[in-house]
Order: structure tokens, then C-alpha cells, then sequence
């Protein structure tokens, strides 16, 4: 911003004010208004899942499990027949340290999104079947989920057998029962991408009365994809997708970590992206650098923000908002498994006139955030 000191002499200010329009004139013009939210923590309900003692059979271990006992976090959210749905990971208490229980995935339903109801038994998990290889021992983590425009249910989850991290895909037509679809690069290129190390996806979506459904954009449905840096894929079908690629043969970026910004370490994902008037909102998930990161911030933590990609070339950024829109401050968001704090946002969903936005938090409980003060 310029000072009045800067001004020498109004006898130039018609060149100045004609030189600035030219040079903004010929840059793309982002749109000013664009985005979701503002959000706020409904912290009379939070945390909205937190871990249990339900039982289940495990089919590869031959043993009963208490298969959310030690922590319940990373959820996936729909609106179907008036209530809405979270598909949450969970974490038995048959390991110890980030990664080292076995994940599998379950499902709770509300009335009003803040109070859920759990089925005893999860959903999705590692069992007898040609994933295996794959699912186990780690798990099936960190899912999202979409409506499918002939109104099924598509979730991408990532296969972790502790050594690659794969991203997969699993239909169902009632959210309860899911056949597994296996890899989703695994067709991509004769294969080459088939062992690439894939997860966090969010398919663009268009938003139809509360149900956000996969849309096509010029025949072609589009997911951006990744843990670090943000790639994008396409699909005729929502099960077999195509990295995009740049020039050199490489896999393309379309969004980057910042150095000195929240985003500083790595950028990921997050729900569905939204088709609107300004573009494709994408709500992504950032972690803070140790060094040359946001000083304001604790290193390692995680924080959620806001990019805008054009929908004509999906593939393109318009805009990305500078400051993050959700950070950890609160207990549920700092005490837990992971120490650096998190919010990590991956269940997004419109229901009763507002968006419903739900979350990890410290990789132990889900918590949920909306547009708009609770009215109770």
C-alpha cells in the first residue's frame, strides 16, 4: 500500500493510475468473493465420535478386536434420507505409535449432525479377499466418500499394509455393505502408477439440494490427489482415474506447499471439492514445517485452508487463500495421539440450510464445525 509520502507530485498520478490498469488488466483476474464458510466449532457437541468398546471378529487375525478402542478420527460425511452419515476411521489397541494399529473403517448416523448413533460393527476393513496384500496389516484409512450420480456411493480410502500407501476404491448402494474395487491407478498408464505412493482424494462434486453428487466437466470426472504436494486425476467411470501429467512425463503439481506460511511442510486433501460460481472450492489439509514455517504456529501442526481451481481447466489454480480457516486450539484439537495438534478436515456436507464440516482431531476424536452460530 502506498504512502502519501510515495506520491511525487500529482502531475504523475494519471500515468501511475493508467500504467496499474494496463499491468492488472493483463494478469487473470481471481475472483474476490469465493470460498465456504465462515466456520465455527460447535463446541457444545465436540468431540461428536470419540473411541469405544465394540467387539468384532477379525477375520485375518482369527481374533475379537476392540476395534475403536484406541482411537476414532479422519471421518467421511453424506446427507442421505434426512440424516447424515460419517464414515470414520478407527484404530484397535493392537499396536502402539501413529500408524502401527490396523484401521477399519465405521459408520454413525444423526438426525441433527452433532449427536451420532455408531453400528457395533465396522464397515470396511482388512479380510480375506484380493486386497489383502494391501489392507493388511495396517488397515483401511482416511476415507472419502461422494454420491454417485446414479445414486450409489463411491469412498476412496487408503490401503496401508505398512510399507506402501495405496489409494483405493469401494461402491456400496446403502453405505453399510462396500465391495472393494482395488487400486485406482492401477489401469493408469499400462501400470506404471500401479505401485506409486497414493492417498487423499477429493472428487469434484456439484452441490444438488443437499447432496453432493460426482460431476463430469467435459465428459470427464476430475479428483485432486496426494500427501505433500496436490496432483490431480480423470475418470470416465469414478473407479479407473489417470494422473494428469506435465511435459516431461512426470506427475503435474497443480498445488504446492509455501515456504513461511502454515502450509509450509505439506499439503493434502480434504472432502469432496465444490463446484461453484467462482470455480472449484477446494478445502485441503496443511502441516507446519519445523523450520521456515509459520512462527506463529507449533511445528507439525496441522491446520485446514482454502484453493480455488478453475473450472474450465480443473487442473489449473486461480487462488489460494493465505491464512488457514481451521487450526487446533481447542483440547479435543490439542490432547491425543498426535502431539503436534491437528484438524483434519475430510467430511464436508449441506444439511439444514448450512455446511456441516467434519473433522479429525489429534488423530483420537471427530469433531465437527458449521456455517452459521448454533441456533441451540
Amino acid at each position: 500500500m502506498y504512502s502519501r509520502r510515495s506520491w511525487r507530485g500529482l502531475a504523475i498520478l494519471p500515468l501511475l493510475l493508467a500504467s496499474t490498469s494496463a499491468s492488472l488488466a493483463a494478469r487473470p483476474k481471481p475472483a474476490t468473493q469465493w470460498g465456504i464458510g465462515p466456520f465455527i466449532k460447535v463446541d457444545s457437541a465436540n468431540p461428536v465420535l470419540s473411541p469405544g468398546d465394540s467387539r468384532f471378529y477379525c477375520p485375518l487375525s482369527g481374533k475379537v478386536v476392540a476395534w475403536e478402542k484406541d482411537n476414532v478420527f479422519n471421518p467421511a460425511a453424506v446427507v442421505r434420507g434426512g440424516r447424515v452419515y460419517v464414515l470414520y476411521r478407527a484404530e484397535d489397541d493392537s499396536g502402539n505409535g501413529i500408524g502401527m494399529h490396523t484401521s477399519r473403517i465405521g459408520l454413525a448416523n444423526s438426525v441433527d449432525g452433532k449427536v451420532f448413533k455408531k453400528l457395533p460393527r465396522p464397515v470396511l476393513y482388512p479380510d480375506k479377499d484380493d486386497q489383502k496384500n494391501r489392507d493388511w496389516p495396517g488397515g483401511c484409512e482416511d476415507p472419502r466418500v461422494v454420491e454417485t450420480p446414479d445414486g450409489g456411493y463411491l469412498l476412496l480410502y487408503t490401503a496401508w499394509n505398512r510399507q506402501t500407501a495405496t489409494l483405493s476404491a469401494a461402491t456400496s448402494r446403502d453405505l453399510v455393505h462396500w465391495v472393494k474395487r482395488g487400486p485406482v491407478f492401477a489401469k493408469a498408464a499400462a501400470g506404471r502408477f500401479a505401485s506409486t505412493w497414493s492417498k487423499s482424494a477429493s472428487v469434484v462434486c456439484r452441490l444438488v439440494r443437499d447432496r453432493l453428487i460426482a460431476a463430469k466437466i467435459d465428459g470427464k470426472y476430475w479428483m485432486y490427489w496426494g500427501e505433500g504436494q496436490i496432483h490431480a486425476a480423470t475418470s470416465t467411470n469414478l473407479m479407473d482415474w489417470n494422473p494428469v501429467i506435465n511435459a516431461p512425463g512426470d506427475l503435474a503439481v497443480v498445488m504446492d506447499r509455501r515456504a513461511g506460511k502454515w502450509d509450509s511442510d505439506l499439503v493434502e486433501c480434504g472432502p469432496p471439492a465444490v463446484i461453484t460460481p467462482a470455480g472449484i472450492v477446494l478445502l485441503f489439509n496443511g502441516k507446519n514445517a519445523a523450520r521456515n514455517g509459520d512462527t506463529t504456529l507449533r511445528a507439525a501442526t496441522y491446520s485446514a485452508g482454502q484453493a480455488l481451481f478453475s473450472q474450465d481447466d480443473p487442473a489449473k489454480l486461480l487462488d489460494r487463500r493465505d491464512g488457514y480457516f481451521l487450526t487446533p486450539e481447542k483440547p479435543y484439537e490439542t490432547t491425543g495421539q498426535y502431539q503436534g495438534g491437528t484438524v483434519f478436515v475430510e467430511g464436508l456436507v449441506h444439511f439444514r440450510h448450512r455446511w456441516y464440516l467434519y473433522y479429525g482431531t489429534a488423530d483420537s476424536h471427530v469433531a465437527v464445525a458449521c456455517t452459521r452460530p448454533d441456533p441451540e
